[in-house]
């Protein structure tokens, strides 16, 4: 009888392993599939970069730049959306907060690039933490209600305040120089400030990705996955959330932060639903819950307005269209559809090794 035990204890050991050992492969492959989309997203930027250098044209290296800063910003919405299942209608409340505290910053203290980051990143967690604590007693559609209210309420604010420029906003934002070691990167050169703001970008999302795989970010998925099952872990759902979405709310303000640098003025604009309905947009497009998607879509929707907004001055109805065939058609977005190829792909050609 013991030894029957024992052989019983032994084969289901066995088919245990092979089964783990499966999982691991699978998750193994989706992690090169992510970094390697990475690696080429940030090699078509440097090519990209190189073509507009050797053209000399300003214009689409500031149109890429921007491209790149309202891409992290949907990568902040997508760590809520896509990763903890919180759609924030109204995260366009820290996109909007860091290019104001960064214009306030840069315009009436100094123009120091790191010490404008420094504030926003402050702000951006003193903001979100009171923002998040409000939003996350709410579930569903009553949370997005919630950060759209806030989000209006700050946006009205600011517009009628004339102390920070009122319905003009702020403008004059000084050139700043962002000073390394044994270098400096000036905003007015265009690429230069590209540059700079791509390592930022893929900076924040290799810190993303990372975390994503600790067992912080397991507890993000498990949120999303099924919230009421999460206290059985051990664990204070309503605690990951509210972390979630202060890190959230730091990537967001920290681009836009970004923003004034490239453009030199910051506009009550970017406090509007529009930047925040743009932002989910983008993520869906891109790809929901790849991170790496909503960089790819943010790259994609802005080249379309501009192509698009050289022809007709009523480009969103194209884009319009577009988005909803593309979500007809592909559902899980452009990255959504490719990651799993790729990532099954990778996993074939390890296996013939």
């Amino acid at each position: 009888m013991a030894d029957a035990i024992l052989a019983q204890q032994a084969g289901a050991a066995a088919g245990v392993l092979p089964a783990r050992n499966a999982v691991q492969e699978s998750e193994s492959s989706v992690r090169r599939a992510s970094r390697l989309l990475a690696v080429v997203f940030i090699l078509i930027g440097l090519l990209f970069a190189g073509a507009a250098w050797v053209s000399g044209d300003t214009f689409f290296f500031r149109l890429a730049t921007e491209a790149l800063i309202y891409g992290g910003f949907a990568m902040s919405v997508d760590l809520l959306l896509g990763f903890t299942g919180l759609l924030s209608l109204g995260h366009a409340l820290f996109f909007g907060l860091g290019a104001y505290v960064a214009g306030l910053v840069l315009k009436e203290l100094t123009p120091s690039f790191w010490l404008a980051l420094l504030v926003v990143a402050v702000a951006a967690t003193l903001i979100g933490a009171l923002a998040g604590f409000i939003a996350i007693k709410a579930r569903g559609v009553y949370f997005a209600l919630i950060t759209f209210g806030l989000a209006e309420v700050v946006a009205k604010a600011v517009f009628n305040t004339r102390e920070i420029g009122g319905s003009d906003g702020i403008i004059g934002i000084p050139v700043v120089k962002a000073n390394f070691l044994l270098f400096s990167v000036d905003a007015a050169n265009p690429l230069g400030f590209f540059l700079l703001v791509l390592a930022m970008v893929m900076g924040m999302y290799f810190l993303l990705a990372y975390l994503l795989d600790t067992p912080f970010g397991r507890l993000m998925k498990a949120v999303r996955a099924n919230e009421t099952r999460v206290p059985f872990l051990g664990f204070h759902a309503g605690r990951v959330k509210l972390v979630a979405f202060i890190l959230a709310a730091n990537v967001a303000a920290l681009s836009g932060a970004l923003y004034p640098m490239l453009r030199g003025f910051v506009s009550p604009e970017l406090l509007y639903f529009q930047t925040s309905g743009n932002a989910v947009i983008t993520v869906i497009v891109g790809g929901l819950g790849t991170l790496i998607g909503p960089l790819y879509g943010s790259v994609l929707l802005t080249g379309l307005k501009s192509v698009l907004g050289t022809y007709t001055e009523h480009h969103l109805i194209v884009i319009g269209v577009l988005f909803m065939l593309s979500v007809i058609f592909f559902p899980k977005g452009l990255i959504g559809y490719l990651h799993p190829r790729l990532a099954a792909w990778l996993a074939r050609r390890k296996a013939s090794q």
